[in-house]
């Protein structure tokens, strides 16, 4: 009988994450691993659904509360970030030595262009049970207005 492996997800985890033609996107697989470990491809997950009257971003955030996720709007993006530490109570406690440590701790975050249209004031966001909603609402872009500009002729 098989047991979870106290290495792994399961028994072939590693022996196989760099087998050829194992996953198409190695090198951007490799990259989220560097950055975030394992479990990159798990953090933040969003979906977007556009309806008649904006945009439906609902963002996964398990584990993380209210105060610890942020959104901001700069230049046009709509950058949502999140960052948890250790509890200071956890850090006091430890006394041992981990074999796995699998909670997450740190910082991630996220940009979508929305429009320099789009006002802070327009976004609305709800967080309940580790879910992040947001709704922008569609801002047509005003056409630039062109200034007639006379050029001097020298001669």
């Amino acid at each position: 009988m098989l047991m979870p492996s106290i290495f792994g997800e399961n028994l072939f985890d590693d022996f196989f994450g760099d087998f050829p033609f194992y996953y198409d996107d190695r090198a951007m697989k490799d990259t989220e691993k560097k950055l975030y470990g394992r479990r990159a491809s798990h953090i933040m997950k969003t979906d977007i659904k556009e309806t008649d009257k904006g945009y439906e971003l609902v963002v996964d955030l398990p584990g993380f509360t209210k105060d610890e996720v942020k959104a901001d709007l700069e230049n046009g993006y709509l950058t949502i970030s999140a960052e948890k530490g250790l509890d200071k109570d956890e850090q006091e406690k430890e006394t041992g030595r981990y074999i796995r440590k699998e909670r997450y701790a740190g910082a991630c975050s996220r940009s979508f262009y929305v429009g320099k249209e789009v006002e802070k004031e327009d976004i609305k966001a709800e967080f309940k049970h580790g879910v992040l909603t947001l709704f922008v609402p569609k801002k047509e872009a005003k056409p630039a207005v062109e200034q007639k500009k006379t050029i001097a002729i020298e001669g």
